[in-house]
């Protein structure tokens, strides 16, 4: 999954493990909890040390994933922050540009790792099995088996078409192109509704609690998008304001007070007081912009107007 919304998890409470092409890549604390959780149930290993490393093959193969989102966000010119790993997956901080075509090639970069290690692992499977490991390396054998099985569940899962789950952020991605980026959001949130009340009714007949609290947190995201998609409907609505244009995006900045001052709370339109909160005066070196999301500096805004 990527593009966070209210219920995913931040860096806060997260530690970092390691850097790779320059994205910090962080555990958060509830991943440890849920790590040891899955390693001491019961499995078809001999011992416990094979369940972990089936546990820690399985957020690789999540690790790989939110890297295929990652560099391919930043293949369309987007930026790129940090992977956060926890109990229900992973998440991949990007912010591609605000267009269908690249918000759909950096979501629809994930599954395609999980495709792309399907024969990968389908061969070393194979090749355990060719090799007898069935009966010279039992735990070994079943790892294999297992790995394999878990990319492919994973892949399937993740293509569902509920959002958050990159299923349903690449059907939010091509509706972007006929209906615009905030009916896109609305409708992908809606479908998203009603495929969580059915992944729900699923996970309370099975009585599988992992499945009740992952339908929990997509009904959150629901939720999130839904009320991010009545915001920018809002935004689209306001006038735009001559004489500026973003940097990046090249968009003229809304007419109106739609920026929040992070030291007071209170909203205001930065290009009415030269970046200056009338209420605290706290003055801003960068302004975001209210489409793309980039932050510049406001003489870049007067430059490309």
């Amino acid at each position: 999954m990527c593009l966070a919304l209210r219920a995913m998890p931040t860096q806060k409470g997260s530690v970092k493990i390691f850097r790779l092409f320059g994205i910090d890549v962080y555990v958060h604390w509830a991943w440890f909890i849920a790590f040891f959780y899955f390693t001491s149930r019961p499995h078809q290993y001999s011992n416990y040390g094979w369940n972990a490393l089936e546990v820690l093959g399985l957020f690789l193969i999540v690790l790989i994933h939110e890297f295929g989102h990652q560099l391919a966000c930043r293949q369309v010119g987007g930026t790129t922050h940090n992977i956060v790993l926890w109990p229900l997956g992973g998440v991949a901080y990007v912010n591609p540009p605000q267009r269908p075509g690249a918000q759909l090639w950096s979501i629809a970069a994930g599954p395609l790792v999980n495709v792309i290690l399907i024969p990968m692992l389908a061969t070393f499977a194979s090749t355990a099995s060719h090799l007898g490991w069935s009966e010279t390396n039992p735990n070994a054998y079943e790892l294999a088996y297992s790995i394999y099985y878990i990319n492919y569940v994973l892949l399937v899962f993740n293509l569902i078409p509920i959002f958050p789950l990159d299923g349903g952020q690449i059907l939010r991605s091509l509706l972007w192109f006929p209906f615009g980026r905030a009916n896109s959001l609305f409708v992908a949130s809606i479908i998203g509704f009603i495929g969580v009340a059915g992944l729900m009714a699923f996970a309370i007949f099975s009585a599988n609690t992992w499945l009740i609290i992952m339908a929990v947190f997509i009904s959150l995201n629901c939720w999130g998008g839904l009320k991010q998609a009545q915001a920018l409907s809002k935004v689209a609505k306001i006038p735009r304001r001559e004489g500026f244009a973003c940097p990046s995006c090249k968009t003229a900045p809304p007419a109106g007070a739609v920026w929040r001052c992070a030291q007071c709370g209170n909203m205001f339109d930065t290009f009415a007081t030269n970046a200056v909160c009338p209420h605290c005066n706290a003055q801003y070196n960068l302004t975001q912009c209210i489409d793309c999301g980039t932050r510049s500096p406001m003489n870049d805004w007067r430059s490309h107007s």
